[in-house]
């Protein structure tokens, strides 16, 4: 397998786990992966939230990590890159409104490279409006823009993921062991035991 090289694209309020834990978990099985935030620079940081399902209508928040960024926004190539990754959480929500993330969605989607989204950042792919066609899955609260943008939205448990290529999204933090596992596949990576 040769090693990938793969966009990761997180924000302020991006959900911790969905950060911290496919961005080491890529890293560990041999890829590279430049962590960027529009604004931001390598070396700067974003402040990350925990989400958490404690029986409430939604998620709880609470602070999270101080995520050190290793790469620049401005400088990223989308074709010097094998595949985009999107953090859940609220970073989405403030990153569907800056038009070179728009752009960089889109290039990836255009040239066909996997593009690993999870909880929120369906939002940021429907705004794209790169899954029209599409079953794709989100965070629940999510599911009314998926459906606009005209996918058709996986209602899935919440520690499951569904790949409709290039997309391979899932709800939430509980579903990365299977949101990894097929995006890994994607990547064509493969781990021997």
């Amino acid at each position: 397998m040769a090693a990938k090289k793969i966009l990761f694209l997180t924000g302020d309020f991006a959900e911790d786990y969905e950060t911290m834990v496919p961005f080491q978990a890529l890293q560990a099985v041999g890829h590279t992966v430049d962590a960027v935030c529009p604004g931001k620079k390598a070396g700067d940081k974003i402040k990350t939230a925990i989400h958490d399902f404690e029986g409430d209508q939604t998620y709880t928040e609470k602070p999270g990590h101080q995520f050190a960024l290793n790469a620049t926004f401005d400088d990223a190539d989308p074709a010097q890159y094998d595949a985009l990754a999107i953090a859940g959480g609220r970073a989405p929500e403030y990153l569907r409104m800056n038009q070179r993330v728009i752009d960089v969605v889109r290039q990836f989607v255009e040239a066909k490279k996997p593009v690993a989204a999870i909880c929120h950042a369906a939002q940021l792919l429907a705004a794209a409006d790169v899954i029209r066609g599409k079953r794709i899955s989100a965070y629940p609260a999510c599911a009314a823009e998926v459906r606009m943008a005209g996918a058709d939205y996986a209602d899935i448990p919440i520690d499951a993921a569904v790949t409709d290529a290039p997309f391979v999204t899932a709800p939430a933090w509980p579903a990365h062991p299977e949101w990894i596992r097929q995006f890994l596949v994607l990547l064509g990576t493969r781990i021997e035991l």
